[in-house]
């Protein structure tokens, strides 16, 4: 079977060590010749680096491994690139969280008015990335997992079209896990339909191999405890603000019970109760920093120190196995069935073509072949197309320096109550973000 070399783009991120560790849990699925971790933070990735070539040397020392700072070391002769970057790190994540609840609006990751910030910061860091990419490995495919995925999505669409990049989210595997231990299957069991976009959809379907559905039994569980689970499956999303997400999908689900919802939606159908329950002064990027980021570097630090990795607190990420399963997609044209990111182009029969939705696809070697979905209710639709524009228009507002299309993005959005606000807001994110956003005028 062939051997494979990966790059890990994002080498100093506090995910990497469980991505390793996973990659080498399916080296029989999924065989390693050499793995690099790449970032532009030498000393940050050094950390993990350090103790990585500890653990790759007494775990699998026949892959060869290193870590660098060079593009041209780390892509040449790469066989695919795993990219999740955060430009501006936590820092800029606590800006992002923090700035918008001074205004009354949520402070999220990923979505509102933090999550077109953390876009505009990373729209330039994964071109960057790509162009190395496509420089030193031509034929690399990139499996990309950055958030905030749907404005990194959009923008690789416009800015890189003909790029070998595919654009993937965590969030469905993860509430699949969920929906699996709600009903006694195992995630592999089922297939799914679903239809939106990036943190910000619906299931309709969950079946088994035979045919038999399942979403009823899953909606009336979720009616009344949420995703919440008795036997925890996910070993990513477990911290008290991510229990209050899962048990907020039983609200989310009265505004319209007849498909199963993406728990972000949250923060558009009840913007007004998340920021109500939000600490403007701690927030979830102070949660990570205190939390996985110090967990992940102080086991970094004690592999080191120790010269060995035996009984380390590195953890397999069992929840990132679907990075092996679309490598091996790719690889081994498996035509595995996936959630995954991509041009709309009729999938959803009754949305624009050139939208970037989030649908099942099948993946083989010549990448996702997007499901039918048909068409969808008025209420979806709407929804989606208001905020599809927003990562649209936020990606133009970049692409011509336009101060007035990101004024209108925060418009836009649904989380922001008015222009005045989004104004008030757009300046503050400017001041803060100097050189990590182009300049609008």
């Amino acid at each position: 079977m062939k051997k494979f070399s990966v790059v890990i783009a994002g080498g100093g991120s506090t995910f990497t060590p469980g991505i390793v560790m996973m990659l080498l849990d399916n080296k029989d699925r999924f065989p390693l010749r050499s793995l690099r971790l790449y970032d532009n933070d030498a000393e940050r990735q050094g950390v993990l680096g350090e103790a990585l070539a500890i653990l790759l040397k007494e775990q699998a020392p026949d892959v060869e491994f290193l870590y660098t700072t060079d593009p041209e070391v780390a892509f040449t002769d790469t066989d695919f690139c795993m990219a999740h970057i955060r430009v501006g790190k936590y820092a800029m994540r606590e800006q992002d969280e923090k700035i918008p609840l001074k205004h009354g609006v949520i402070g999220q990751e990923t979505c509102g008015p933090g999550g077109l910030a953390y876009g505009m910061r990373s729209i330039s860091g994964m071109m960057e990335i790509i162009d190395h990419m496509e420089r030193y490995s031509p034929n690399c495919w990139m499996l990309n997992y950055s958030n905030p995925a749907a404005i990194v999505a959009e923008a690789c669409r416009v800015l890189r079209p003909n790029s070998k990049v595919l654009n993937i989210c965590d969030m469905p595997v993860g509430t699949l896990r969920r929906m699996s231990q709600i009903i006694g299957k195992q995630p592999k069991e089922l297939d799914v339909r679903y239809f939106g976009l990036n943190h910000f959809g619906w299931w309709t379907s969950v079946k088994d191999k035979e045919g038999n559905e399942y979403i009823d039994q899953i909606r009336d569980y979720v009616a009344e405890n949420g995703y919440l689970t008795q036997v925890e499956v996910d070993t990513q999303h477990m911290d008290e603000s991510w229990q209050a997400t899962h048990k907020k999908a039983k609200d989310l689900l009265e505004v319209d019970n007849r498909f199963l919802p993406n728990t972000y939606l949250k923060y558009y159908l009840f913007p007004d109760e998340e920021v109500a329950h939000s600490n403007a002064d701690y927030t979830r990027a102070n949660e990570v920093m205190a939390g996985r980021e110090k967990t992940v570097f102080d086991a970094a630090r004690k592999i080191v120190a120790n010269g060995t990795a035996e009984n380390s607190d590195f953890h397999i990420d069992s929840h990132a196995s679907f990075i092996v399963d679309l490598a091996r997609a790719i690889a081994f044209n498996t035509h595995e069935r996936m959630v995954m990111i991509v041009e709309n182009n009729g999938a959803i029969a009754n949305f624009p073509d050139d939208a970037m939705v989030e649908v099942p696809c099948i993946v083989g070697s010549d990448g996702p072949e997007p499901l039918a979905q048909g068409r969808i209710p008025a209420f979806h639709q709407t929804l989606m197309y208001q905020q599809v524009m927003v990562e649209k228009m936020t990606v133009e507002a970049f692409i011509e320096g336009s101060y007035q299309k990101m004024w209108q993005a925060l418009t836009l959005s649904k989380t922001v109550p008015s222009a005045k606000v989004a104004k008030e807001l757009l300046d503050d994110l400017i001041e803060v973000n100097g050189d990590f956003w182009p300049e609008l005028k």
